[in-house]
This record gives C-alpha cells, structure tokens and sequence, in this order.
C-alpha cells in the first residue's frame, strides 16, 4: 500500500507555518499602535506636550530591553534549538500583553512594556529559524516573505485595533492580543519541524562575545548594521506620534481611532505586495542597486507626507513609503545571513535585529520630542533627510554582491576585512 507523498519541502512547509503563527503575532502587537497615545491619555498624560513624549517613550520602552536581550537568545538559539525561541517569545509576549492591560499609570505602562522586549523577541526567533534552515540561495526569497508576514499583521492589526477600541475600550484589546500570541505559540509548537539540529549542535562553544568580535570584524556586516541602524530609526521616528498627526488633520473624532488605524494599514499592506517582489531580486540582483532604490523611494514618500492637508492624502504617499520600505530592512537581513557562518546564523543574525532594536530605542522617542517641542510635520522631512543620507553609506561602504554569486562560496568563511 502506497502512502501519500508529501512533496513540501520541509523548509518551506516550517515557512509557511511560520509566516502563519507571524502574522498571528504582528497582528497582535499591532492592534495597540493607532490607539496607543490615547490610552497613555486615559492613564492621566493630558498635556499634548507630554502626551506626545510619553508615547515615545512607551512605544521604546520595549526595545530598549530587546536590544541587549535579543543577542543572548540569538545565541542560546543557535546551542539549544532555534524552534525554542520561536515558542519561548511568543509566551513571553502573551504574558507582557497581559500585564499591559492591567496597567493604572502610564509608569506601569513603561515597565510592563520593558518586560515584553526582555522576554520576547519572536521576529528574531524567526529570523534566526528561517536563516538557518532554508537553503543559501532562497534566503533572500524566504525572509522576504516572512517579512511580509509582519506587513500582513500591520494591515490588518491596526485597522482591527483601532476599530476595537472605539466599539469596547483600550484595555480589552490587550487581552485579546494576549489570546492570539498564545495560539500563535501553540501552532508553532505543534506544527515547526526544525532541521538544522547538526549545525545547533556545533555551536556549543560559540558565545555571545565571539559573536560581536566577528561581526566586528566584518566589513560587509558593519556596513549592513550601519543602514540598518539609520534607515530603520529615520522610519520609527513616525510611528507612536501617527495618530496625532492623523487628529490633527482629521475633522470627525467620533471615528479617529478607525480612521487612524486606516490609513497606518495602508503602509503594511504595501509591504505585503513589495517584501516578497524585493526577497526574489535579491537571490538574483544586485544588493547595492535594490537598496538604492528602495531608501530613496521611502526617503522621498516620507518628505511628501509632510506636504498633506487632508488625511486621506497620506494614503498615496504611505504606499509608495510601505513598498519601499518592504525593500530595505529584508535585503540587509539576507545579506548579512549570507555572510555569516552557520554555526553562528542565529546569534549574528540576533545581533542584526539588535540594530533594528537600537534604532527603535532612538527613532521613537525623537519622534516624540521632535513633534512637542518642533512641530508634527517636522517629523516627516527629517526623516525623509535621515533615510536619503542612508545613500552616501550604500554608494560608499556596501560591498556589493548578487544573491546568486554565494551559491557554491565557503560561508564559513566570509568576506572579513579590517581598514
């Protein structure tokens, strides 16, 4: 008797189940974001001023606490199992949703938001996962679609969000995210099948230590980091003050959080269209030209959007910003894993979403201070400056390389270069 042939790839069946249990994840966090100054009003934050800093503060709160915690579990992943750290961070996650909605001051609020970035982290987890068990030369292809899991939950995340809390309240989406993160961590545990155990077993003697010498060692991962560092905190500069922006332009409140939620969405849903167009270029085209192209798309949307009268103008300019967006942060994460040796993917590759981290521990809060002490269109030509000043890095400190051209090359001994 002939037994059903399962002709699914494992790597991209785990794919596929994890771009699943992602978007579950991103969905939740990103229910929160439209209404996140709103709640931190409803803790007692009513001056604008200190409205717009508190919510940048809260909305870092969680990096700040992910930046030196992601490395570590990046690390621990690649000695005792990648898949662990997939499942650990999603509870972790659910637990820290939780205690969020049972905040009473915006103080507690700043904690419990530090406590979600020390012991979750389930975008690196990921990451890691998916850089270490998918073939060399599909890496860019898979993390641009993983990438697009987490455009996938910033569509629908916040429109969600922000409907919820004009129908029920603020506190009540919070459990919520807290139920979808634990299905999210039940499907992983379940169904991920991890197939990179002889290489999670060779690292044993890597460290947390030997892993920062050698991506500071590294000329083309230095370089990566460095547009990493810029680009991403030139775009979260925008994020916890949006919807102020939004109100400020907006004349009907009665609908604000929705409408906010709207037009945050229409970003994330471009980056769903434009992550997995990018992940294919970069198995095939040139890294250098990809990121040219896309950080200047971005830089220009985000200067245009300071320039609106109306809200419903942002809509043009946040899609062509979202599409290019959707080109920047996957091309230097499968860069940088075609750089780095196996046995150490998964603790570089943390470190690598550290970057992001740091960048959002300084673009939100300069968000912040920028909008109360400047002005809320500032934001956006500051940010387009940031992300266009991100080229002179691109033109003059990328070593450029074809997706294609790794293919066959030693990657346990990558290009390393000292100046």
């Amino acid at each position: 008797m002939k037994h059903p042939r399962n002709d699914i790839e494992p790597w991209r069946r785990n794919l596929t189940i994890l771009w699943a249990a992602q978007f579950l994840g991103m969905m939740a966090m990103s229910l929160v974001v439209p209404f996140l100054p709103f709640f931190v009003r409803d803790l007692g934050v009513t001056d604008p001023q200190a409205n717009a800093s508190w919510s940048g503060l809260v909305y870092a709160a969680t990096f700040i606490t992910a930046f030196f915690f992601t490395p570590l579990w990046g690390a621990l992943g690649d000695r005792y199992g990648r898949k662990f750290m997939c499942v650990r961070a999603m509870f972790g996650l659910a637990l820290s949703q939780a205690l969020m909605g049972l905040s009473t001051s915006v103080e507690m609020l700043f904690v419990f938001r530090m406590v979600q970035g020390a012991i979750s982290g389930f975008i690196s987890a990921t990451l890691a996962f998916v850089s270490a068990n998918t073939p060399r030369e599909k890496s860019g292809y898979a993390i641009g679609i993983l990438q697009s899991a987490s455009s996938s939950g910033h569509i629908i995340g916040p429109l969600v969000g922000g409907s919820l809390a004009d129908a029920i309240g603020f506190r009540p989406v919070f459990f919520l995210v807290a139920a979808l993160c634990t299905v999210s961590a039940f499907v992983v545990l379940r169904f991920v099948q991890e197939t990179d155990h002889e290489r999670i077993a060779s690292a044993s003697l890597s460290s947390i230590i030997d892993n920062y010498r050698f991506t500071l060692r590294s000329l083309p991962i230095r370089t990566a980091f460095g547009i990493i560092l810029v680009t991403q905190a030139a775009a979260l500069m925008v994020q916890p003050v949006f919807a102020l922006f939004v109100e400020s332009l907006e004349t009907n409140p009665e609908y604000l959080a929705t409408i906010a939620g709207a037009i945050f969405s229409v970003a994330g849903l471009a980056m769903l269209i434009g992550s997995p167009w990018w992940g294919k270029r970069n198995d095939a085209k040139s890294y250098q030209k990809n990121l040219t192209i896309a950080i200047t798309g971005a830089g220009i949307a985000y200067a245009a959007q300071g320039f609106v009268t109306e809200a419903w103008q942002l809509i043009v300019f946040r899609s062509i910003q979202g599409f290019c967006l959707g080109g920047i942060l996957p091309t230097l994460y499968s860069y940088v894993s075609k750089n780095a040796p196996a046995e150490r993917r998964g603790g570089i590759m943390g470190i690598a979403s550290s970057m992001n981290i740091l960048a959002s521990m300084i673009g939100p809060p300069a968000g912040g201070v920028v909008a109360a002490y400047i002005s809320l269109r500032s934001i956006f030509f500051i940010t387009g400056g940031l992300m266009l000043s991100a080229l002179f890095i691109v033109r003059t400190r990328f070593i450029d390389m074809r997706g294609a051209e790794v293919v066959g090359r030693d990657l346990d001994r990558p290009i390393v270069e000292t100046d």
